[in-house]
């Protein structure tokens, strides 16, 4: 009967400390993460060192940016959408090429962004001008010109 009691107390010792380590390098990993957060989704916290997603933009930058009428391209996404994983390494260094600031917004981590920009779908891309909405790109798209295309179309809508 003690083996019994020491092995059990053993393996509940073994399992609290796997628990407290995942605490701790969850923690680690998000410490001074772009999102502003104490916690990111599993898939977010992959990311954080993926050059793709390193140009974030958060809600309060967002709406700040809008309200005093800039010009934004913002490329709405989701770190779980298995389709903005096979477009962002399309995009992202596309817009770069390009020459055009694409900030992203991560959904999974704030998903106000759902109703606040309208999103019915991820990837989606909206290109705004003066605080307002004048181009969107929704879903994703097997071929790449299309993204091409939006972002020639973005570049050359002018500033009002």
């Amino acid at each position: 009967m003690k083996k019994l009691i020491i092995i059990m107390a053993s393996i509940m010792v073994i399992f609290i400390a796997l628990v407290v380590i995942t605490n701790i390098q969850q923690k680690q990993n998000v410490e001074g993460n772009p999102f502003g957060k104490e916690k990111l989704h599993s898939e977010t916290q992959k990311q954080l060192n993926d050059p793709l997603y390193q140009n974030i933009i958060t809600p309060d930058q967002l709406k700040n940016d809008l309200a005093a009428g800039e010009t934004k391209t913002i490329y709405f996404y989701s770190s779980t959408c298995p389709a903005c994983k096979q477009t962002s390494p399309v995009v992202v260094p596309m817009a770069e090429d390009m020459n055009i600031d694409m900030e992203l917004y991560n959904l999974e981590e704030f998903n106000e962004g759902w109703n606040d920009y309208g999103i019915r779908s991820t990837p989606t891309f909206i290109h705004f001008v003066d605080g307002q909405e004048v181009e969107r790109l929704e879903n994703y798209h097997q071929d790449s010109s299309v993204y091409s295309e939006w972002l020639e179309k973005v570049k050359e809508t002018p500033s009002e």
